[in-house]
């Protein structure tokens, strides 16, 4: 028992240093991206990495918080957590609270704070879901008593997804939910009739609403409209492409002089890929595949199905963006809007996703070998 909790907590330590490794990337590569547009812009070269150090400060403050409070106390205040995070993220809908950023409604403000309430909803959703799990451990054959009410908790929160719209962070979520519902061996025809629905219910969201549809189109072929809808695709392929094998040298970016939109939020990887090449993109892919493989070790050796659960659900989810932000700079699906987790410049998921770490080393600690 002693050698495979000093295993666990080796792996812990290990995953720790890959989440450092990972923020110390984006701190270094949101001031190369940004600097231009900073200066110009705002005045000073450094002004998105000194809020995103800020941001820094407070998520070590929260996963300070979160290591701290009992594990029992997180499950009792899940129900409470992820309603409240769902109330947050409706407030972004009415016009005195909300904040509309490139056509969408995702940003919570009040007396001049800004924040972005649904990084907060996909926490708590993997917090309470895992709660959840725990407490249908018996029920999970039955339709009504078991799956149904996974549904309607999963389908309440992507409705109002949808409603910002967020559709990407929709269907991040949703993917994550049902990967822990496979997991947790919830009945296959049940998950297969569910995946009947939902495929032409996205395929009606992509139809009815010309904005998706149109990105659908840019994606196939985005050379159509260079300089408009398919600008931002082609100036990140031509980023990475640029790079070649070691890079142009970090800071030594072309794209990031007002050539890349977001360059320092959703298309930081291809900034990165510029300037590290295929050298720096490929480790940087390698941080995440171990970021993956330590955190499913560290929930393969717990014991207490929420600690398994909510670390397994925070990992799915992390590598699930990353992936999608990976191929939306690559140019292999649509823009979505998501951003490199501990990567991207974004004070709210920052500080939501080192609140998760700090909850995952509770899990770590408390853990009953």
């Amino acid at each position: 028992m002693f050698l495979v909790r000093e295993k666990l907590l080796s792996d812990l330590r290990i995953f720790l240093a890959i989440i450092g490794c990972l923020i110390i990337i984006g701190l270094l590569f949101i001031y190369s991206s940004s600097s231009v547009y900073a200066l110009e812009k705002l005045g000073g070269a450094t002004f998105f990495v000194q809020k995103q150090v800020l941001g820094l400060i407070i998520g070590i403050i929260a996963l300070i918080a979160a290591r701290l409070i009992p594990l029992e106390t997180i499950k009792r205040l899940s129900p409470y957590l992820f309603f409240g995070s769902l109330f947050l993220t409706a407030l972004t809908l009415i016009p005195p609270f909300s904040l509309r950023v490139h056509g969408s409604s995702r940003w919570f403000t009040l007396f001049g704070f800004a924040f972005q309430p649904s990084e907060l909803l996909k926490m708590s959703l993997i917090i309470y879901v895992a709660y959840f799990l725990t407490k249908k451990e018996k029920k999970i054959n039955s339709f009504v008593h078991g799956y149904l009410p996974f549904l309607t908790i999963l389908g309440v929160t992507c409705l109002l997804l949808l409603k910002q719209p967020d559709f990407g962070l929709a269907v991040t979520l949703g993917a994550t939910v049902f990967a822990l519902l496979f997991i947790a061996q919830f009945r296959t025809k049940h998950l297969l009739a569910t995946f009947s629905l939902i495929i032409p219910a996205i395929a009606g969201l992509i139809y009815f609403f010309p904005y998706r549809l149109k990105r659908i189109l840019i994606f196939l072929d985005p050379w159509n409209d260079p300089q408009g809808a398919g600008f931002q695709v082609i100036q990140s392929l031509i980023a990475v492409g640029s790079g070649g094998f070691w890079g142009s040298g970090i800071a030594q970016s072309k794209q990031k002089y007002f050539y890349l939109p977001m360059q320092h939020t959703d298309f930081i990887f291809s900034i990165i890929a510029e300037e590290t090449g295929f050298v720096g993109s490929s480790l940087l892919i390698v941080l995440y595949i171990l970021f993956l493989y330590f955190g499913m070790r560290l929930a393969w050796h717990m014991k207490d199905n929420f600690a398994i659960f909510v670390t397994l659900g925070f990992v799915i989810l992390t590598n699930i963006q990353a992936l999608i932000n990976l191929c939306v700079a690559l140019g292999l699906v649509p823009t979505k809007g998501i951003g490199l987790p501990f990567v991207s410049y974004g004070n709210s998921a920052l500080v939501c996703n080192l609140a998760m770490v700090g909850l995952i080393i509770n899990c770590v600690r408390e853990s009953k070998l």
